[in-house]
């Protein structure tokens, strides 16, 4: 991140003249008598500069460069200190002992002081400073952040931005000055008459030894810094910013303000767009507040009220008309900012509303020919969510007009604009598909290729009509591609479509060629996927064709794509092999797998017997698709930095069991019983969510045990909990007899949650146990002592009784997984069967007792069959891992529906155990 010039360069000037050493020699400079401020200040800037490209001191360098430096204190040139405090601030963190420097920082900071120095001094005093001295240099920053002077209370105000990590309890109590300072109350005395010695008489600088006045400021930034330190003092408290808000907001209006700054009003508005997020019972409040806004006198703040109500959960076409009336102006302003802001944001909108957009369409038309090709390329993509079908042609001319001219970033925009309008008007597809197969011809980077490629994708997949000429331009494309990862999709999906196409054999010379012509990566996919044409075909002539091929890369220099060849000409010759290599339409789910061998590479014990796959789940190809799909550039495109990064996705059933695997492999006790066989993949509430203690409990399934571990909250501030049990009651003859109990010995608001564990013994393990518990929460409570903090001596014993624990079956003994139905209901005829009648007369429809029985069984359902088409008679497909190996499981459900009598059910199980059948059977008659 050099900026010099390439002849300095060439010539070894400037890296002479900036060299480490060179300047490290001649910081003797600051030792010379009399110094020289001219000397000091070019070699303060180079040691900066070195700095800020990412230079490195040691320790011993750094701090003999600032201790040099604090010498230049004794000079009173302001431009010199200015430089010296600049240089302080970068060596600050790497030096040691910077520490005895304040009392010369604390000098700059006296309000007799030069108006110049105290800014600076703020500043490094912040980055000096420890947490355990912030109390003592309290007043000092309540004064600056009071100071009528502007870059004084700046100063002051952001470096207690950067404190209040490190001393949040002192900086919090600063809240009056920062309202102070928000409210820009100080204005009154910007004019040089005005008298008044501010806060503890350190506000008023008119009184220092230059005699300096203060100036008016017409930005108002200190109020944008003090609405900043402010928020983040009471963002805990939500009440506390709804009503700051409320009082900042100026009313219905927003003319009411005290707010001058336009950033400050900015940085309202996403506060208040975030508080109507969490709370959307004060949204109509919020709302009337964006609205005002909309008229402000500045096109920043109209701008970003604008944006907050466009996105706005479920908002409606009717409070969407203002913003967009907003915007609509914005498109005929004659700056590229505005243009480009109204422009993305109504790109943006329209993947929700394409309907409220529409009327902007005459404007967005203009801006197609705008010479700003950032603002034509949202206009378009806007043009083509809210069109209809007749403008498609005309724009599609349009489009390729200047396809040519923008970067790849606003092609991939377009393509995934166009990629979306295939689904939305599927007719069209013969002049969307010319354009897709233009423009990957075109020169481009791999994002810009990857976003056509996967909208031919998408057109394969969803319109048939278009999937021959897709998959041919695709074979063309991967004759000239240089991009690895796009050849292996495309190879992939040659091979899963290509064998069902009419003419499979005017596919196989473009996968051959890859395999002549193609690195080791791409020649391994090549064989696959002609080994998918041959396990498929109809034709033995295509099959030994097919064979021949595969023959010849018996000879590979790579050992991957000779694995593959001699692996798939064994497949092709037994039909058993093909069906479970290549046919099968389901797959590990990958996050199971991996837990399953973690923990099966952890258990020492566990080698002597082989990995078991058996008891891992499965999912369809399907599933596994939308488990790893990214959203597209579309989706993600102009939404707020802050929104995405907000709430992380949450974790999925196996990497939560993972993490309860690892917990309890953490307690030597529960290490002695072996692998965990299931988790429960959500913990039941035991208590309700308004309570002072907060309960939920998840189940862990053992071979001979069963865990269960209770998340205990303690959300009373004052009070601390000892000695926290959880005492279980299971009912009579229930198989399970209590083994061992940890308790929380101490668990206060802080350290909340904490886990009590509960272990019951299965008398026995073959059998699967299902009862209920009677639960009761048992702790000592102990008030908390106000002055020390600490709980006090006494205590007294208390309870609190909690919802039942119910121990299922189809929750906790059964996993869903996914199986190709109509192959292993017939493989699993010889195995344990069961057929039962049921009358379930209190469903009113064939879709409730489908619901009903899937959150009964905990079962995968599969072909759509939980998605009834009739509704009277209907068929629903199970499948699902019973743990402790029980083994597969399917189900068969055929039901009727009559009004007045319900649903009846035919119940059909067939499992590959007779007490996992016996189990299933169990759950729909108990």
């Amino acid at each position: 991140m050099a900026y010099v010039s390439k002849k300095e360069d060439e010539s070894g000037l400037s890296s002479y003249y900036n060299n480490k050493t060179t300047i490290i020699q001649e910081a003797r400079v600051f030792n010379d008598s009399p110094i020289s401020p001219r000397k000091c200040r070019a070699l303060l800037t180079r040691i900066v500069y070195l700095l800020y490209i990412g230079e490195t001191f040691s320790a011993q360098e750094a701090t003999t460069l600032f201790f040099g430096t604090t010498k230049l204190f004794q000079h009173k040139d302001s431009a010199l200190r200015q430089m010296v405090y600049l240089a302080i601030k970068e060596l600050a963190t790497t030096a040691e002992d910077v520490i005895m420097v304040t009392s010369s920082i604390m000098k700059d900071m006296q309000p007799n002081s030069e108006v110049i120095y105290r800014p600076n001094a703020i500043r490094a005093l912040c980055r000096i400073i420890d947490p355990s001295m912030a109390q003592g240099v309290e007043r000092f920053f309540k004064a600056a952040i009071v100071d009528r002077t502007p870059s004084i209370s700046s100063a002051a105000l952001v470096s207690s931005y950067h404190l209040f990590p490190l001393a949040k309890d002192v900086v919090k109590r600063w809240v009056n000055e920062a309202q102070e300072a928000v409210s820009a109350k100080s204005s009154s005395s910007f004019f040089p008459g005005s008298s008044g010695g501010g806060y503890l008489n350190f506000g008023s600088s008119g009184n220092s030894n230059s005699g300096y006045q203060p100036i008016p400021s017409t930005s108002y930034i200190t109020q944008y810094h003090a609405l900043g330190l402010l928020y983040l003092i009471r963002q805990q408290d939500r009440m506390a910013v709804t009503k700051m808000i409320q009082q900042l907001g100026g009313g219905k209006s927003g003319a009411g303000t005290t707010l001058k700054n336009s950033m400050a009003l900015c940085m309202l508005i996403r506060y208040a767009a975030k508080v109507m997020e969490e709370d959307p019972n004060i949204q109509r409040q919020i709302l009337d507040l964006l609205e005002g806004w909309l008229r402000h006198k500045s096109d920043m703040v109209n701008f970003e009220a604008a944006r907050a109500i466009c996105e706005m959960k479920n908002v409606n076409a009717s409070q969407l008309t203002k913003p967009i009336a907003v915007l609509q102006l914005f498109l005929s302003s004659p700056k590229p900012v505005l243009k480009f802001s109204a422009t993305r944001t109504l790109a943006t909108l329209a993947l929700t509303h394409p309907a409220a957009v529409a009327s902007c369409n005459v404007d967005l038309e203009s801006l197609i020919t705008d010479q700003n090709r950032g603002v034509a390329t949202y206009a378009i993509t806007t043009l083509l969510k809210t069109g209809n079908e007749a403008s498609v042609d005309r724009l599609m001319k349009q489009i390729t007009g200047f396809m040519s001219e923008i970067s790849d970033e606003f092609k991939v925009i377009i393509v995934d604009a166009i990629r979306s309008l295939c689904i939305k008007f599927p007719t069209k597809h013969v002049s969307m598909l010319a354009f897709l197969s233009g423009v990957l011809r075109d020169e481009g980077g791999y994002d810009f290729k990857r976003a056509v490629v996967e909208a031919m994708f998408d057109m394969i997949k969803f319109i048939s009509d278009c999937k021959e000429q897709a998959l041919s331009h695709l074979c063309e494309f991967i004759e000239d591609c240089e991009f690895t990862k796009l050849s292996v999709r495309i190879l992939h999906l040659l091979g899963l479509e290509g064998p069902k196409a009419p003419q499979p054999t005017k596919y196989i010379r473009f996968i051959y060629n890859r395999v002549v012509l193609e690195n080791a990566t791409v020649r391994a996919a090549a064989v696959t996927s002609l080994a998918k044409f041959g396990v498929n075909a109809v034709d033995d002539g295509l099959r030994r064709s097919i064979g021949i091929l595969l023959n010849r890369c018996l000879d590979d220099v790579d050992d991957e794509v000779r694995d593959r060849a001699a692996m798939y000409l064994r497949v092709m010759k037994e039909t058993s092999l093909a069906e479970t290599y290549v046919k099968e339409e389901s797959v590990f789910s990958l996050a199971a797998l991996e837990s399953k061998l973690v923990a099966y590479v952890n258990d020492v014990d566990a080698s002597a017997q082989p990995f078991d796959a058996s008891s891992i789940p499965k999912i369809s190809r399907a599933q596994l698709a939308a488990e790893s799909t990214r959203p597209s550039t579309l989706d993600t495109i102009a939404a707020p930095a802050t929104r995405a990064s907000a709430s992380p996705p949450p974790p999925t059933a196996a990497e939560t069991q993972s993490a309860y695997v690892q917990q309890l492999a953490d307690i030597p006790h529960f290490a002695e019983y072996g692998t965990v066989l299931n988790s429960s993949v959500k913990p039941a509430q035991l208590t309700e969510s308004e309570t002072e203690y907060q309960v939920t409990c998840v189940k862990h399934i053992f071979k001979e045990h069963i865990v269960f571990q209770f998340n205990v909250s303690n959300t009373l501030p004052d009070t601390v909990l000892e000695q926290v049990v959880v005492v279980m009651q299971p009912q009579a003859d229930s198989g399970l007899t209590e083994d061992v109990v940890f308790q929380i010995d101490s668990l206060s608001c802080a350290n909340s949650p904490g886990i009590v564990y509960v272990s019951f013994k299965r008398d026995n393990p073959q059998e699967y146990t299902t009862t209920s518990f009677q639960c009761i929460l048992k702790f000592i409570s102990k008030e908390l002592d106000p002055s020390t903090g600490r709980p006090e001596e006494e205590g007294y014993e208390d309870e609190y009784q909690l919802e039942e624990v119910e121990l299922s079956a189809g929750g906790d003994y059964i996993i869903p997984s996914y199986a190709s139905f109509s192959s292993e209901w017939d493989r699993l005829r010889s195995g344990a069967t069961a057929t039962e009648t049921f009358s379930l007369g209190a469903m009113e429809s064939i879709k409730a007792a489908c619901d009903s029985i899937i959150e009964l069984l905990n079962m995968e359902p599969l072909g759509g069959t939980e998605a009834p088409s009739s509704t009277s008679v209907h068929t629903l497909q199970l499948s699902g891992l019973v743990t402790g190996g029980g083994g597969k499981v399917l189900v068969r459900c055929r039901m009727t529906f009559s009004r007045g009598q319900g649903v009846t059910l035919e119940l059909g199980v067939r499992a590959e155990q007779e007490n996992a059948c016996a189990l299933v059977v169990s759950v729909i008659g108990g």
